[in-house]
């Protein structure tokens, strides 16, 4: 057991302030970062906004399918503003400071928006698994009371799981540095702050949120096994070819969230990579979600028509 004399007082006390260093390695850089990430963010409000808008608007776009993409878009909204104003304000007032209590609340709705991502995406392989395997008891197996108990069970089965692992990490002893070197409060910086040998704290952590990972994963990887075979089947390459475009877009997301999830914590034994780190969530945290409405809407005909619509409203009124 490591640390068997009592530390001081005053390196064990638990700090109420941590500093979030962010890009604080960058001075000439903040100015220029401001904007960059103003600009990516009123681009993820707009783009998501717009989706989640036309999803609703256009009687073309009502059916399961588009329901999961407008809780999608929203989602995304949620998950990015639950970082980057707190990104953007550091970067504009230079003042870094984040209370324990703000800190824990970054993290906790980070996780559970995290978490949720990840279900929804199992949810909407799902829907394509249905759609494209048994389309015609589609309508009947996808009505619109199961599509909300779906979207409803995504967005609160991992409330309490990210509450309860969010209070364990920030029940630990924090010793003297109060720094994070990090733009948020994620998990693998906070663990860095704590006091002693946080080992089994760590594992319970990964186990306990990793199984959390894996199980809309595999669902999904069980859904697209199966939707591939029956493509595979289908007689001409018309058909497979637009078999394969109701869910392609989906599946690049999927490749892009869960790729760049696991990459980003399969690196955290090697401490010195910080800043690969911070790279890495910066992908998953802001940009994925600023790409994703553009996947959706570049490889789908039906949003595309709905965003012409929407646009010759807004300007020919």
């Amino acid at each position: 057991m490591h640390h068997q004399e009592k530390p001081p007082e005053d390196n064990l006390t638990e700090p109420m302030e941590f500093v979030l260093l962010g890009f604080a390695d960058m001075p000439h850089l903040q100015w220029f970062l401001f904007g960059l990430f103003l600009i990516i963010y009123i681009i993820i409000l707009m783009s998501n906004g717009t989706i989640f808008l036309i999803t609703k608007m256009d009687p073309a776009l009502q059916s399961p399918m588009y329901f999961f993409l407008a809780n999608f878009s929203f989602l995304e909204i949620c998950y990015v503003s639950a970082t980057l104003p707190k990104m953007l304000m550091n970067l504009g007032t230079q003042r870094r400071r984040i209370s324990l209590v703000a800190c824990a609340t970054q993290m906790c709705f980070s996780l559970i928006f995290g978490g949720t991502e990840g279900l929804l995406l199992a949810v909407m392989a799902y829907d394509r698994y249905v759609a494209i395997c048994n389309p015609l008891h589609y309508p009947l197996v996808m009505n619109h009371r199961v599509c909300i108990q779906l979207v409803t069970a995504s967005w609160t089965i991992g409330i309490p799981i990210m509450i309860g692992q969010t209070y364990q990490i920030f029940s630990l002893p924090f010793c003297g540095a109060k720094q994070i070197n990090h733009f948020f409060c994620d998990i693998l910086p906070i663990f860095r702050l704590a006091c002693g040998d946080t080992f089994v704290n760590e594992m319970l952590v990964y186990i306990l949120v990793g199984s959390f990972a894996m199980v809309p994963f595999l669902l999904i990887l069980g859904s697209y096994t199966k939707i591939i075979s029956i493509i595979l089947t289908l007689p001409s390459a018309t058909s497979r070819a637009k078999a394969f475009s109701t869910c392609s877009s989906h599946l690049m997301v999927v490749v892009l969230f869960f790729g760049s999830g696991i990459i980003t914590y399969l690196r955290h034994n090697t401490r010195h990579s910080e800043g690969t780190h911070k790279v890495l969530s910066l992908l998953y945290t802001i940009l994925i979600p600023m790409f994703n409405p553009m996947i959706y809407s570049l490889r789908n005909k039906d949003v595309i028509i709905a965003l012409r619509k929407l646009l010759c409203k807004l300007f020919t009124h």
